[in-house]
């Protein structure tokens, strides 16, 4: 494959497509896709597993939401300084120890001993599991873009994001099968599919483009400790309260870090870990806004509609999967569209018809919540699924084409820390939202069928934490009261529950329409291989 040249729209020195040799595209791009499912399918299979993960090894609830919680928070805290050293070390290099890294963290959480000292070392694990795939994921979405040629590259991470989201619903089918043989098997699954894609990598001759620079330290602590806090705020906000000082505490600090953070890398005379200027390039922060407005939307929804689904629809873990895979037959077909749309024509069109397309399929669905019937959703489904298809990749194929000097680790960094970012931000918000109000309408209708208050209070307090509980499917405290009232007033709950469900809806497609105003600012310009753009993109 010849050298070509990629003509950025920031009006910086044009990026130079490093030499794939006889790199065997399709294997590599196979061998990508692979590596990342490991860090895609952790995202959601380790919540199916949960009761069973606490029963055997007696973990708090708290213990249990910090499993779960550790491996986004480190996979957030890390994700920017992951980019770097893929830049810095190789991408090829990188993508190696991460994988390393994330399928030795998986086989040491499945062989977690019983005992005193489990609930730790399955949180330090599931952290070090974070680390590998902060490592893993932008050095191998930098490989695919180093790989791919600029004309070629929109249809290959269009396939690259299609695949790599759609195993985030395979997540929850899988854990079911697994975790009926045993949990552990959740984590050792991890096992084949890296030895898979290790020796994929092999044999697609990758070539390791690291460079020589040196790494902005104090700025990967920065951005860490900033990520961290907030996302632990925003995180803990649900079982802290937002009115606990330690949830406003680690927001605000975090928040202040990160402002620290940016204001230092601006002054760091070379090499910084993120150069910032890259955010000059009008398209380029368009293209990021879209991406946190589709986050908010895409990442919770896995969550908030699995439990849905068991609790309003009376659907087991595995057919609450099932139901989400209406929204990924969408997906994935306008993820190739996406795609096709960008090479051909720029990110703008496909950004803007996604975040249309996906405001209103979401308000579609929410207003059929309450039919409390999958055949009377499903269309809506697919509808919002498009949505995010046709936006995903786009957007994040043309923010990493505007990498300043083939930086593609390090915007790759910052595009997906911004994904984390925004996923964890409609967690918390959209899980205060739906407890409040679960709790309400359950507490005022189990009150008007006759059941005292305190059992009602408690009731309903016991549903809102199946929320807190990831998905789980359990009500925690299902004593005699808890059974009792559920038992009288079960099918009006399942509907205040659905009801309470239309405000999060309601509130996704409220995000994607703000990321349709956001993808209006984009200019337009395409990043093309071997001629100028339409225009420099500058804002």
């Amino acid at each position: 494959m010849r050298d070509k040249k990629v003509e950025t729209a920031n009006g910086s020195s044009p990026a130079h497509h490093p030499p794939a040799g006889s790199t065997n595209q399709t294997l590599a791009l196979a061998a990508m896709m692979f590596a990342v499912a490991m860090t895609f399918i952790d995202q959601t299979i380790v919540a199916i597993a949960a009761p069973d993960i606490t029963d055997e090894l007696g973990l708090t609830a708290s213990g249990m939401r910090w499993v779960v919680n550790a491996y986004v928070l480190a996979l957030a805290a890390c994700f920017a300084l992951g980019g770097r050293l893929s830049d810095i070390h190789g991408h090829r290099r990188v993508m190696l120890i991460g994988t390393l890294v994330f399928v030795v963290s998986s086989v040491l959480c499945g062989c977690v001993p019983a005992g005193g000292f489990a609930q730790a070392w399955m949180i330090i694990f599931r952290i070090t599991q974070g680390v590998g795939a902060a490592l893993l994921f932008p050095a191998a979405l930098a490989v695919v873009v180093a790989v791919f040629p600029v004309e070629r590259r929109g249809r290959a991470l269009a396939l690259f994001f299609g695949f790599s989201g759609g195993l985030t619903a395979i997540g929850p089918l899988l854990g079911g099968w697994l975790t009926a043989w045993t949990w552990r098997a959740i984590f050792w699954v991890n096992v084949p599919v890296a030895v898979v894609a290790l020796i994929l990598t092999a044999l697609a001759r990758i070539p390791n483009t690291g460079r020589r620079e040196r790494l902005d330290l104090p700025g990967a602590v920065l951005v860490a400790l900033g990520m961290g806090l907030s996302v632990l705020g925003l995180q803990q906000a649900s079982e802290w309260g937002w009115g606990s000082a330690a949830t406003w505490g680690c927001i605000i600090a975090g928040l202040a870090v990160l402002v620290a953070f940016c204001r230092y890398e601006l002054r760091v005379p070379e090499q910084p870990l993120i150069n910032l200027k890259v955010f000059r390039d009008r398209a380029f922060r368009a293209d990021t806004a879209v991406l946190f407005f589709g986050m908010l939307a895409f990442v919770p929804l896995f969550f908030f509609a699995s439990v849905y689904a068991q609790v309003s629809l009376r659907k087991s873990p595995n057919e609450a999967a099932l139901y989400l895979l209406w929204f990924f037959l969408g997906f994935v077909l306008a993820s190739q569209l996406g795609g096709r749309m960008l090479d051909q024509r720029g990110a703008r069109l496909p950004m803007l018809l996604g975040s249309a397309l996906g405001a209103a399929g979401f308000a579609l669905w929410a207003a059929k919540l309450t039919d409390l019937s999958v055949g009377a959703q499903w269309p809506y489904v697919v509808l919002a699924g498009a949505g995010i298809g046709f936006l995903l990749a786009p957007a994040s194929t043309d923010s990493v084409n505007r990498a300043i000097g083939a930086s593609y680790g390090e915007v790759t960094g910052i595009t997906q820390t911004t994904r984390n970012y925004a996923a964890a931000v409609g967690l918390a918000v959209y899980g205060t939202v739906l407890s409040h109000v679960t709790v309400d309408k359950v507490t005022a209708t189990l009150e008007e069928r006759g059941v005292p208050p305190e059992m009602a209070g408690k009731a309903a307090r016991g549903i809102s934490q199946s929320v807190a509980g990831h998905g789980s499917g359990r009500v925690p405290g299902e004593d005699g009261a808890a059974a009792f009232a559920l038992e009288e007033a079960q099918q009006a709950v399942r509907m205040d529950f659905a009801e309470a469900n239309q405000w999060v809806f309601y509130g996704m497609a409220l995000a994607l329409a703000i990321g349709f105003l956001c993808a209006l600012a984009h200019p337009g310009t395409r990043v093309t291989a071997g001629s100028p753009p339409a225009g420099d993109g500058r804002g």
